[in-house]
């Protein structure tokens, strides 16, 4: 069982694009939220106007009322500058009042369109990527990406704008001290446009640890039987605990970077104030500024000093949120391989018979080697309406391969799979799913209850509840599920994560049950039964008997009790069926099919000797 794992495959980029073109990207999601987040700049500046009218006031006062020494002019120049505060405040409130909603709804509209992407994509592409990178995309990532569109974007505009205001606003109190404060403070920017470089590439590594990071919690998590069982919990904890050194060596290197531009936005404005001071002082002494106009200037300062300061964590913030757009997006732009067929030839199937037909039907992995050999490999194979066929074969001979290309899980690479004479990829993939059912040896159920995981096949039973308690009641007693009823809320019972609260065989069950209930015309059943003691496979194959008499079966059998369920057995040698016939004939005649049956797993009972017969 893996605990360690690396980053998801990402594709090449010959050029990185900026990050003004990186973060263009979200408009179309975030275009509704567009003019709330403008006037709430507009709020924002409003209030920074506000902030740098305050200095003017005070120059008043103190060249006005203080130097003359009329004390009756001091109260309503406080009055001023009170009601400057307060004005300020709202504005900053209102600011925050129209960004948060409009932000988090583009955050949920981001999440539900990654949601659906990843429900859209193919089996394939789930085979490739971490769990843990995908859900640290659909969390973290846009969690970053609403909190910079609420606050980091708005204080960027906002505090430039600013910026540039107040240092145009200081010239006009003295166009010598503006030009030392501008020329003391270029080095800000030089270092902030160096910071993009040093920063995104450790940022970008530090999002895709704490990704991997994600993967591993969740693979211990899954995994806590096997590693309580095998005793290898301290292993465990030395990997994962070696994971997060990495994570937290990248971000003490950001920390690293970023504390080296705050060094600079914190330096170079207290330089800049102490090289204003003495000029001033200087200007001021010689009559070339008033006392008012030093001090206002100083005011003024003081209110720039914080959106300088703010550029370091803002440019941060915005490069962290450059490279989760970038996250995103991998996931966005991935390409889907299985897709539906162009609007208006998508065929439909309206008297569903069940006949199914591989024909040369390949199938190879994409990026496999030249030189291996197809998984599936000229697989011609026909199950007549009705028929139950057994796939047999030994372990990685193609079985469960050539099922998953019935439902489309994966595609064929060469040749095609026919339902009724319709090639599957001319149907939508919604229209094939309905006329196959898939039960899988490894039984996956939701964190629901069991009549919502057995009825997931079933969304047309939803206005009917006495049919779909008919419909459910007859799946369960098919699989054999009756100990639902024991359950604390009988069929009402959430089963858990994964279904881990049950055992593996009611776990079987109730995905067979599953199957069975989405009534399908072709049934593919990936051994559900491995997991079932004998009894109850025997009561369960009794109940499958009525079910696949009208229905068309594609059956993997490990067990040889499952081969008598069959009408006729197909044999798998090499990706290629090698022999098609029933199983006495095939036992009869072929030296290999013998081999797999004697080889298959079973516990000897009845239904052995009644297949070995």
């Amino acid at each position: 069982m893996p605990l360690t794992s690396t980053a998801p495959p990402s594709a090449p980029q010959a050029k990185r694009p900026s990050t003004f073109r990186t973060l263009l990207r979200l408009y179309p999601s975030a275009r509704p939220a567009v003019p709330a987040i403008v006037l709430g700049m507009v709020a924002a500046l409003l209030a920074a106007v506000v902030a740098l009218a305050i200095p003017l006031v005070l120059q008043l006062l103190v060249d006005g009322p203080l130097a003359s020494g009329d004390a009756s002019q001091v109260w309503p120049a406080f009055g001023v500058v009170l009601g400057l505060g307060i004005v300020e405040a709202l504005m900053i409130m209102a600011r925050r009042q129209l960004v948060m909603r409009p932000s988090t709804r583009v955050e949920a509209t981001l999440r539900n369109t990654l949601y659906a992407k990843l429900q859209d994509l193919p089996v394939a592409f789930h085979d490739r990527w971490q769990s843990g990178q995908l859900l640290s995309r659909s969390v973290s990532d846009l969690s970053l990406i609403r909190r910079w569109l609420a606050f980091g974007l708005v204080l960027l505009v906002v505090n430039v704008v600013t910026i540039v205001v107040g240092f145009a606003v200081l010239f006009t109190y003295s166009w010598v001290l503006g030009l030392v404060f501008a020329i003391a403070s270029v080095p800000v920017w030089i270092v902030s446009l160096k910071f993009e470089k040093q920063y995104s590439a450790v940022a970008r590594r530090s999002q895709d640890q704490v990704g991997d990071l994600a993967t591993s919690v969740e693979q211990s998590v899954h995994g806590i039987r096997v590693l309580k069982a095998f005793g290898r919990g301290k292993h465990s904890s030395e990997a994962f605990l070696a994971q997060a050194d990495d994570l937290r060596g990248t971000e003490i290197r950001k920390a690293r970077a970023i504390a080296g531009l705050w060094l600079w936005l914190l330096l170079v404005p207290d330089v800049a104030f102490g090289l204003c001071l003495l000029v001033g002082l200087w200007l001021a002494s010689v009559g070339e500024l008033s006392v008012g106009g030093l001090f206002a200037f100083f005011a003024t300062a003081t209110v720039l000093r914080w959106p300088v300061e703010s550029i370091g964590f803002l440019l941060s913030m915005t490069f962290d949120t450059r490279t989760a757009v970038d996250r995103f997006f991998e996931v966005l732009d991935s390409e889907n391989t299985i897709v539906d067929p162009e609007p208006g030839r998508a065929r439909t199937i309206e008297h569903p018979q069940g006949r199914l037909e591989f024909r040369d039907a390949h199938f190879r992995y994409q990026d496999s080697p030249a030189q291996y050999a197809d998984l599936v490999d000229g697989v011609d194979l026909v199950l007549e309406s009705g028929e139950t066929m057994a796939l047999v074969g030994l372990t990685g001979s193609g079985k469960t391969t050539l099922l998953a290309l019935v439902p489309r899980l994966y595609d064929v690479t060469g040749g095609s799979v026919l339902l009724d004479g319709v090639d599957v990829r001319e149907l939508t993939r919604e229209e094939l799913r309905r006329h196959v059912a898939v039960a899988f040896e490894d039984a996956t159920l939701f964190s629901a209850s069991v009549r919502d995981n057995v009825l997931l096949g079933r969304p047309d039973l939803a206005g009917d509840p006495d049919e779909a308690e008919r419909v459910l009641r007859e799946a369960l007693d098919i699989a054999q599920a009756d100990f639902v009823d024991r359950l604390p809320e009988g069929v009402d019972t959430t089963v858990g994560e994964e279904g881990l609260s049950l055992s593996g065989g009611q776990r079987q069950r109730l995905a067979l049950a599953r199957a069975v209930a989405a009534r399908p015309s072709v049934l593919v059943l990936d051994d559900p039964l491995s997991a079932l003691d004998v009894d109850t496979e025997a009561r369960v194959e009794a109940g499958l008997r009525r079910v696949l008499a009208s229905t068309t079966s594609l059956l993997v059998a490990h067990r040889p009790s499952t081969v008598a369920l069959a009408d006729r057995v197909a044999l798998l040698q090499n990706g290629r069926v090698t022999a098609v016939g029933r199983h006495s004939d095939l036992l009869a005649t072929n030296d290999h099919y013998r081999h797999v049956i004697s080889s298959l797993d079973d516990d000897g009972g009845p239904a052995r000797q009644e297949v070995l017969a």
